[in-house]
């Protein structure tokens, strides 16, 4: 590393899990905070750490003084080696927790990997197979664990459901944690409008899964300027998208995930005080197109 970059670890991390409006806030923090350069998630507690710690530095080594540095990762929830990572480099660190219903975040993270050709099989079935997305479920045991490592004083717990329904109060309880002042959502890039939707499968899941691990390789070794521009020239879109729209979630489906991530709800509920009774109870229809986005909503994906 140069001698002229000062070594930042991260003064907070949105650790997710996934689908719970985590790009969203990315956008909205972006300019105000230090973030990895060029990438939203570096996965380096996960993925990368073999790499080596000044590999993860060289990613903040361009923030502004003056401005706390984070990082915003949703694949570091449901990880206990990610956790315990975070806590022998930056055990001082600020951890932000977001939950949605999880039989929609489910869902919508199973339109992710059928857009990105991880899944071929039906939504209950990848469910239960897939381990990344029933660990990231199981909100109250992964919450009491990061309350746990570095102190529930330094652990802020957000419900997606605040989010849609007011993105600058959202927004302003997220600012006080992390020590900046409050500023205005709808300054922001994204503030109501959809953000990292998923509403069709790929036309060619073979075309998908290649663009997927061009993809990676490109993330992994950061170039970031090449993915920028494939996606400004509508690359991914072409490679992701063109396919069957996903359906809404039937009914006897929604019930049966319903039943299955009850007990973690009443869990989260007991942790936190919050009644999460919306969550246990059918909504209206969910899927890609469930909410519609619109002046004062988020409609985050």
């Amino acid at each position: 590393m140069s001698a002229t970059r000062t070594a930042r670890l991260p003064d907070f991390i949105a650790v997710g899990p996934q689908r719970t409006g985590t790009t969203w806030l990315d956008q909205a923090l972006r300019g105000h905070v230090g973030l990895p350069e060029g990438a939203k998630e570096t996965d380096f507690f996960v993925r990368h750490y073999d790499r080596g710690i000044d590999w993860y530095l060289d990613y903040f080594r361009n923030c502004r003084c003056g401005l706390p540095v984070g990082e915003i990762d949703p694949n570091y929830f449901g990880s206990a080696e990610a956790r315990e990572r975070i806590a022998q480099h930056v055990p001082e660190c600020r951890i932000i927790c977001s939950f949605r219903d999880p039989t929609e975040r489910a869902y919508s993270s199973y339109r992710v990997m059928r857009r990105d050709a991880w899944t071929r099989v039906g939504f209950e079935e990848t469910v239960a197979r897939n381990p990344i997305i029933r660990e990231s479920s199981r909100y109250a045991h992964h919450l009491a664990q990061w309350q746990r490592m570095f102190g529930a004083e330094h652990v802020l717990v957000c419900i997606y459901d605040d989010l849609e329904a007011d993105p600058q109060g959202y927004l302003d309880r997220i600012c006080g944690f992390i020590g900046i002042a409050p500023f205005k959502v709808a300054a922001t890039v994204g503030a109501s409008e959809r953000v990292n939707a998923v509403t069709h499968a790929p036309r060619s899941r073979r075309l998908a899964q290649s663009a997927r691990n061009a993809r990676d390789w490109m993330r992994t070794h950061r170039w970031h300027r090449a993915l920028s521009a494939l996606e400004r020239a509508g690359v991914w879109r072409l490679c992701f998208g063109g396919g069957q729209a996903f359906p809404s979630l039937d009914p006897e489906t929604e019930a049966r995930m319903r039943e299955h991530f009850r007990p973690e709800v009443e869990a989260l509920e007991r942790m936190t005080g919050r009644d999460l009774s919306a969550w246990k109870h059918p909504r209206a229809a969910i899927g890609p197109t469930r909410h519609g986005a619109g002046a004062g909503r988020s409609a985050v994906a």
